[in-house]
């Protein structure tokens, strides 16, 4: 079985956390969650977010940066971020792969984005200053289902049901 790791790194928004615990959930995706956090675990706003699917998901913590690359040695990792010169979908994304993604107010550390410029991927904007950056939520979600897509969605249910319908009946 394929792994996807997402790692938020110091988010501050619950919402945004809870929308990609559900993503990640709803997909298989490992959540990594460096701290600190702009908020508590348990705040409602949070789980909310995430309704009812909690029970699906594998959540690891870690006090810092160090702490991570400390437990999770030797990983492919990839930094989301709109400083980064590469395109998100020109890579090819490999098993057990790390995508990043930083807080809502200012994203990754730069220092990190400066030590790994060939990892370093960004979604193609408007090119407008005042277009500043996509909702954190939103581009963990097109990293994770590119990377998916490249793996041929791996373990995923590919074909829906109707409920009061047979999809041969006309």
């Amino acid at each position: 079985m394929a792994v996807l790791n997402i790692v938020l790194v110091e988010p501050q928004i619950p919402q945004n956390t809870g929308n990609i615990a559900r993503t990640c959930a709803a997909t298989g995706s490992r959540l990594h969650i460096i701290e600190p956090m702009g908020f508590k675990i348990d705040d409602a706003k949070l789980k909310r977010a995430g309704l009812d699917y909690w029970h699906l998901l594998d959540i690891t913590y870690y006090k810092n940066l160090d702490d991570f690359f400390e437990r999770n040695p030797n990983g492919n990792y990839y930094y989301f971020s709109t400083k980064a010169l590469n395109i998100y979908s020109d890579v090819e994304y490999p098993d057990n792969c790390y995508l990043f993604f930083g807080k809502e107010t200012a994203g990754l550390p730069e220092e990190l984005l400066h030590d790994n410029p060939e990892s370093c991927v960004r979604l193609p904007m408007l090119n407008d200053s005042s277009a500043r950056s996509l909702n954190l939520s939103n581009t963990v979600a097109i990293g994770v289902y590119e990377v998916l897509r490249q793996w041929n969605f791996p373990d995923l249910l590919l074909k829906g049901k109707l409920t009061k319908f047979n999809w041969n009946e006309k």
